[in-house]
């Protein structure tokens, strides 16, 4: 967006020399903030769908034996769960298939 101001001020208002000193600025200006951004926003994972509930705690709403049903991050889920889980229990998620998820009892 700099970059198109900085020509239009070339094109209708600077002369030629000044105008392409601002035109050189802003590109070398589009060009640090590129860097800059891509370095800050690199440090964040994207955490969404269903692969990033791998590993999550849920709370069991229907005893599990071994379908039922959780809750995580608030959504009500399809569960399974070989090993059973009463209500109330926490269990882990192991793997999400279609829309039901593997799960586990938490560990402790």
């Amino acid at each position: 967006m700099l970059i198109v101001i900085a020509v239009l001020l070339l094109l209708f208002v600077l002369s030629p020399v000044v105008g392409a000193i601002v035109v050189a600025a802003a590109i070398v200006f589009e060009g640090v903030e590129l860097v800059f951004w891509r370095r800050v926003l690199a440090r964040y994972r994207i955490g969404a769908g269903p692969e990033a509930m791998v590993g999550e705690a849920a709370v069991v709403v229907e005893r599990c034996e071994p379908a039922g049903t959780v809750r995580v991050r608030g959504e009500i889920w399809k569960a399974r769960c070989d090993a059973g889980a009463a209500p109330g229990d926490a269990v882990r998620i192991l793997a999400v298939d279609g829309l039901t998820l593997d799960v586990e009892p938490a560990p402790g």
